[in-house]
């Protein structure tokens, strides 16, 4: 099947896909470009002022015609900039339960709760209502199915208590897009260890240390 793709020189051309599910896929020259805009406009959105994509094809060593044809719109870049930082936070719940015990995966996963919010803030701060009420909208399922992983792996090991859901936890971290940048370096450490030190399970103290109630 023929397409369009982008070579390294930001020319468009034409070429035969022969991928084994007989559809299309970018070539990797253009997937590539795809993922440096879509880092760029990370890093500059953060930036006071309005995200210019001109400043985001400079940043990438890209012409601007290779930046307009994978995102003709700022506001589709920016919606793209978000929904690459809620799979890369979704797929790290799994991630981290490879290689941690449930409670100490769910604590780094909240390290990465916390660089989310940072972008989740600018980009819905950037776009229509419409865009970001249809983002979170997308986003909230998947983000919900991770912490529910998290949280399963914690209650099967006893670390985590077993009156708390998914959807508890979601309510819980929610305020954090509700913080500017200078408040999340501030705060969000320590509410977000608060937060994990209420998900631990109770454990029955031993005897001898029971409070007498005075």
């Amino acid at each position: 099947m023929s397409g369009y793709a982008d070579d390294p020189n930001g020319h468009v051309s034409t070429s035969v896909n022969t991928g084994a599910a007989g559809g299309r896929s970018p070539r990797a020259d253009a997937q590539r470009n795809r993922d440096r805009i879509v880092e760029a406009a990370r890093e500059l959105v953060r930036a006071p002022g309005e995200l210019k994509l001109n400043a985001v094809a400079k940043a990438c060593g890209i012409g601007q015609g290779t930046l307009y044809r994978h995102f003709p719109t700022r506001e589709a870049l920016l919606a793209e900039v978000y929904r690459h930082d809620v799979d890369e936070l979704v797929a790290a719940a799994s991630d981290l339960l490879a290689t941690r015990a449930p409670l100490a995966a769910l604590e780094g996963w909240f390290e990465r709760v916390a660089a989310y919010a940072r972008v989740k803030n600018h980009v819905f701060a950037a776009v229509e209502a419409a865009t970001w009420q249809d983002l979170a909208a997308h986003s909230l399922g998947p983000i919900g199915e991770a912490v529910e992983r998290l949280l399963a792996a914690g209650r099967a090991d006893g670390s985590v208590r077993v009156d708390v859901d998914a959807g508890d936890v979601v309510v819980l971290i929610s305020w954090l897009s509700r913080l500017d940048d200078d408040e999340l370096d501030a705060r969000g450490p320590r509410l977000l260890a608060v937060v994990l030190d209420g998900l631990r399970a109770h454990r029955a103290q031993p005897a001898g240390r029971r409070s007498t109630g005075r």
